[in-house]
């Protein structure tokens, strides 16, 4: 007999269903997959036949057919056990067959027949209603997760027994609910405040300025005067995510595997640490069957590269396609994938090979020669695409011992909100635009008008710091955030003569 039991496979962050065709027939005792299986998939028949007999049901002693379609679609992971197992109960007349076409099956399997949680449960759930699926049967630890999208009924199993029961007598069961608008609602009060910053006045600003307008931001200075505390900050003062923003996230996390350990929605902005020693397939994501990376995993979120200068350049050029287009593309021999990307850099760096050019107590012992290798590392490309390069100097005596604190993370944050809600209004008809970052040249044109004196300012700035095309354009977009968080229309000769400042490391040596 043949039954028809459909799943899902993940390719990149997006969901492709998949049908799995069970035929039992007549010949010698064997299970055969065929579809493309990867070494685990091909591993299902023997997890299957194990827990199917330790569930107490008849595992068929004759010739079963596994099929997964498309043929051509490479299937890989565990996540195919449960729908296999499932399709030879049906095609062995064990279990009603009425619901399989209406429902997806997804999930790995013990030989005891209990149900294991896997990857990349949330954006199949986010994709079932296209796919023609109103029911989603998964293990008990992702039902939560998968619960989240409303327009889908989820049932979360704890063994295979369970799922048997619910196809007999689907009117007993009750899907899982949870309610995801009050989870976006919380605010995470984890956060370091910005309050515990004592001085740095420009840098604080700069962080401002970096939130309202999802800008790059690069600190640079002497070994312990706050670059790292400064960046840690960043997360305290950005908008929370919306609910559209928070699925977007959780979706990337829940493929990579890492949503089980944060509930079944993430609700803070995501923020990513990575060492020196990182890879170029770490940062943005490959592999055989290509996954996230941590620009991905940074995704409306902030990637903080502590020590810029000492990753290898060769890995840095790999921020340049995401850091301009906001996604990062995957080509592998099979497929090409399109990965998420839409991140805040935050950087940090000492000014030169011994960490104390420009200090004000410790001199330097670098050589001009030096010092120009040293910069040397990060490419003019790259440079172009850091909006805001800040100078952090050393704190005075009387700053480090002083009680005075600095204006909390959660002020900030109101401006910035103000801010962003001001650029979400300009942009409320181009949905690939949410902020002034990711202005194009035609928003420049018409949001950024220049009068005569800011077009010699600029002018006179561009020769002085050799700058290019693109980095003129980042002044003018960092120039419109800092007029929204005035509440000006237009722009000013002061917006544009702030904006210039954060343009004076382009070129140190």
């Amino acid at each position: 007999m043949l039954a028809r039991v459909w799943s899902a496979a993940i390719i990149g962050v997006d969901a492709v269903k998949v049908g799995v065709e069970v035929d039992v027939a007549g010949g010698l005792p064997k299970t055969i997959v065929v579809g493309l299986p990867d070494t685990a998939v091909q591993e299902s028949k023997e997890r299957v036949k194990a827990a199917v007999k330790n569930a107490g049901f008849g595992f068929p002693p004759r010739k079963i057919v596994v099929n997964l379609t498309p043929a051509d679609l490479r299937k890989e992971g565990p996540s195919f056990d449960l729908s296999i197992a499932v399709g030879v109960l049906a095609a062995s007349e064990q279990v009603n067959a009425d619901l399989l076409g209406d429902c997806l099956f997804l999930g790995e399997m013990s030989l005891d027949g209990s149900l294991r949680p896997v990857a990349g449960v949330l954006p199949i759930a986010a994709a079932a209603c296209k796919m023609g699926i109103t029911g989603l049967v998964v293990p008990t630890d992702n039902a939560q997760e998968a619960a989240v999208v409303k327009e889908i009924s989820v049932y979360g199993f704890q063994h295979l027994e369970e799922v048997v029961r619910f196809l007999e007598t689907p009117e007993k069961y009750s899907a899982v609910e949870v309610d995801a608008a009050k989870q976006t609602d919380r605010l995470d009060r984890s956060y370091f405040d910005l309050k515990d910053v004592k001085g740095q006045v420009q840098a604080r600003r700069a962080l401002e300025i970096a939130a309202a307008g999802g800008h790059n931001l690069l600190f640079t200075g002497p070994p312990g005067s706050g670059k790292t505390m400064l960046a840690k900050r960043l997360p305290g003062v950005l908008p929370p995510l919306d609910f559209e923003e928070a699925l977007e996230v959780s979706q990337i996390h829940s493929v990579a595997g890492l949503l089980k350990n944060k509930g079944s929605l993430i609700t803070t902005r995501p923020f990513r640490s990575l060492h020196h020693s990182a890879s170029g397939p770490s940062l943005v994501g490959g592999g055989s069957f290509p996954r996230p990376g941590e620009i991905s995993l940074a995704h409306k979120g902030v990637l903080f590269l502590d020590e810029l200068t000492e990753f290898k350049r060769n890995v840095l050029e790999y921020l340049r396609q995401p850091l301009e287009d906001g996604q990062v593309t995957i080509s592998r021999t099979r497929q090409s994938v399109v990965l998420p990307a839409q991140f805040t850099l935050v950087a940090s760096t000492n000014p030169c090979p011994c960490g104390y050019f420009g200090d004000a107590v410790q001199p330097c012992t670098c050589s001009p020669r030096q010092r120009e290798q040293y910069w040397a590392r990060l490419s003019g490309p790259l440079m172009d695409r850091i909006d805001l390069q800040v100078i952090v100097n050393r704190l005075k005596p009387e700053e480090m011992t002083g009680e005075s604190k600095g204006e909390s993370s959660a002020s900030v944050r109101e401006r910035v909100i103000v801010a962003r809600n001001i650029a979400r209004e300009r942009f409320k008809e181009d949905a690939h635009v949410s902020c002034n970052s990711e202005m194009r040249s035609h928003h420049l044109r018409k949001y950024c008008q220049l009068d005569d004196t800011i077009r010699n300012l600029l002018e006179g700035a561009i020769r002085k710091l050799g700058l290019s095309a693109r980095g003129m354009d980042r002044i003018l977009k960092v120039s419109r955030t800092i007029a929204d968080l005035t509440g000006d229309e237009e722009l000013k000769i002061t917006h544009v003569a702030e904006a210039i400042q954060y343009r004076t490391i382009d070129r140190m040596q």
